[in-house]
């Protein structure tokens, strides 16, 4: 891709981010960071509960406020943006999806895990008809290789979505990789190719610049690089790495930058840091949502968290099989008292 080329900065720090503050941003905090990327120039912000629509619940923790109350708080908000909310199968419903759109959500990100793009089928073609922009999820990209990924996309796009992503959920691609998969999908399937990326590995803004340099038009970011684990590429750092690279996102970085310092780091309720769990969850190829309860259950069996994240990553365990993490948890204690005896 040339130099010059339109790239869409998408802002996911009010949902991805929610996973780092317990899902508890208020709306008047969902406003403000909305107001501030707005007049920055992005035009895509991704709000509700960390997890996703309808995810407000025991199991995935409760948010401060109900999905509909934040998409209108980000709604009121922006002059010109759009508000995107995010919707798992599984966990969203259609219902709760008609809600958001009522509240004033314009578009949809349809996030299935990568082998399993039939299951996005019907919410695709369900937000279609409502007028909605659809963008598809290939949640766990790693775990298929680029002609794989590649199949899963078309059938995404067959179904209407508009962008199909490249998700590197767990943060364990290298720019290689991510670049290899964002060109699969570009010579397979003709809508506009996106890439969200998790930092585990240090190289979020690498794997980001390989895949617009493999095709890839829409980048995930937020502010701060706040979200699940180590969190993802850092909104106002892909804004100016791009630019360097000769590339447009039409956003004016230093309105960006005060929103991320003045707005964004106040809130924030721990820097955002590759720590040793969050180093090993992306080393072992595990779901980045994994990373609180992974530590919870490291504390209460009294095993150390690497060895849990290991174990998982050996099992191949998927976004949506968090109850795994006791299982294996009480494993390795039962083995270490084994051991110990």
């Amino acid at each position: 891709m040339t130099g010059g080329q339109r790239i869409h900065l998408v802002d996911t720090s009010l949902r991805d981010g929610m996973s780092s503050v317990s899902h508890k941003f208020t709306t008047d905090q969902v406003a403000a960071v909305a107001r501030g990327l707005d007049a920055a120039g992005v035009r895509t912000i991704e709000v509700a509960h960390g997890i996703g629509l309808g995810a407000s619940s025991i199991q995935y923790g409760f948010a401060a406020a109900s999905d509909p109350d934040y998409v209108r708080a980000a709604v009121e908000a922006v002059a010109d943006a759009d508000i995107a909310v995010l919707y798992v199968p599984g966990i969203a419903t259609l219902t709760e999806l008609d809600r958001a759109h009522e509240a004033g959500a314009g578009t949809v990100r349809v996030a299935v895990h990568c082998t399993e793009a039939d299951c996005a089928e019907q919410p695709i073609v369900h937000a279609r008809e409502r007028g909605m922009r659809v963008m598809s999820f290939l949640m766990m990209s790693h775990k298929l290789p680029p002609a794989q990924l590649a199949e899963q996309a078309a059938k995404l796009d067959s179904y209407g979505a508009q962008v199909v992503y490249v998700v590197d959920s767990a943060g364990a691609l290298v720019p290689r990789g991510a670049g290899e998969r964002v060109k699969a999908l570009r010579e397979a399937i003709s809508a506009d190719i996106g890439f969200h990326a998790h930092n585990n590995l240090g190289v979020g803004i690498g794997n980001a610049l390989a895949a617009v340099e493999n095709g890839a038009l829409y980048i995930d970011g937020s502010l701060r690089g706040l979200g699940a684990s180590a969190g993802n590429a850092q909104t106002e750092v892909l804004a100016a790495a791009l630019e360097r690279a000769g590339y447009d996102t039409g956003v004016d970085l230093f309105p960006l930058v005060d929103t991320a310092e003045r707005v964004m780091a106040p809130m924030m309720t721990q820097p955002q840091i590759i720590d040793e769990t969050a180093l090993i969850l992306g080393y072992a190829g595990v779901y980045s949502t994994f990373f609180h309860p992974t530590k919870r259950a490291a504390k209460k069996y009294g095993v150390p968290e690497r060895d849990i994240l290991m174990e998982l990553g050996r099992r191949g365990v998927i976004g949506g099989q968090e109850d795994m993490i006791i299982d294996v948890a009480a494993q390795l204690a039962g083995r270490s008292e084994v051991v110990g005896a």
